[in-house]
C-alpha cells in the first residue's frame, strides 16, 4: 500500500465517522417532531427485530406531534409498547391503527442532559478520527522501517494526515455546536 492509498482510505473512513455522528445527532430529540426520532425503535415482527418504519408509516402532524399508522392492525399495540419502553420518554395515544405521539416540551434540565449527550457523541467521533490518524501514521512508519520511503516522505505524509484530521475534527466541532444550539433553543 502506498501513501496515496492510505490517505484515500483514511479520508473515506473519516467521512464515515462524520456520517455516523450526523446520524447519531439526528436521533437526539430537540423538541421538534421529525420522523428520524423513531429510527432506533425496533419491534418484533414475525420473529425478527425490525425498525418501526418497516411496519408503519411515520409522519409529522405538526411541530410537536408525530403520527404512526401501522400497516397491520395487530402491530399497533406492539409499536405502542416499543415506543413507551424506548429511552425517548414518549407516551403514544393509540386510536385504532393510528398512534399519535405528542412531544412534550423539554425542561431546562433535560436540555442540559441532551447537551451532555451531544458532547459525548462528538467526543466519540473525535476519538474515532484520531484513531484513524494513528493507524495511517503507523502504516507510514512501517513503510519507513521497511525502507520503502524516506524520512522526508514520512514527515510530509504525517503532516498531510494531521491536516486531514484537523479538518474533520473541526467539522465534528461544528456539528456539535449546531446541535447544542438547536437543543438549547426553546
Amino acid at each position: 500500500m502506498n501513501h496515496s492509498e492510505i490517505y484515500k482510505s483514511t479520508e473515506d473512513r473519516m467521512k464515515r465517522s462524520i456520517e455516523a455522528l450526523t446520524n447519531g445527532l439526528a436521533k437526539i430529540r430537540t423538541g421538534r417532531a421529525h420522523t428520524g426520532l423513531l429510527d432506533h425503535v425496533t419491534v418484533e415482527y414475525y420473529g425478527s427485530e425490525v425498525p418501526v418504519s418497516q411496519v408503519a408509516n411515520i409522519t409529522v402532524v405538526d411541530a410537536r406531534t408525530l403520527s404512526v399508522q401501522v400497516w397491520e392492525k395487530h402491530m399497533a399495540e406492539v409499536v405502542d409498547k416499543a415506543i413507551r419502553e424506548s429511552d425517548l420518554g414518549l407516551n403514544p395515544v393509540l386510536a385504532g391503527e393510528i398512534l399519535r405521539i405528542p412531544l412534550p416540551p423539554l425542561t431546562e434540565e433535560r436540555r442540559q442532559d441532551l447537551t451532555r449527550i451531544v458532547r459525548a457523541e462528538g467526543e466519540e467521533a473525535k476519538v474515532a478520527i484520531r484513531n484513524l490518524r494513528r493507524e495511517a501514521n503507523d502504516q507510514s512508519k512501517r513503510m519507513l522501517r521497511d525502507k520503502d520511503i524516506s524520512e522526508d516522505e514520512d514527515r510530509r505524509f504525517q503532516d498531510r494526515i494531521q491536516q486531514l484530521t484537523d479538518k474533520y475534527v473541526a467539522e465534528v466541532d461544528s456539528l456539535v455546536a449546531n446541535k447544542e444550539e438547536e437543543v438549547m433553543t426553546v
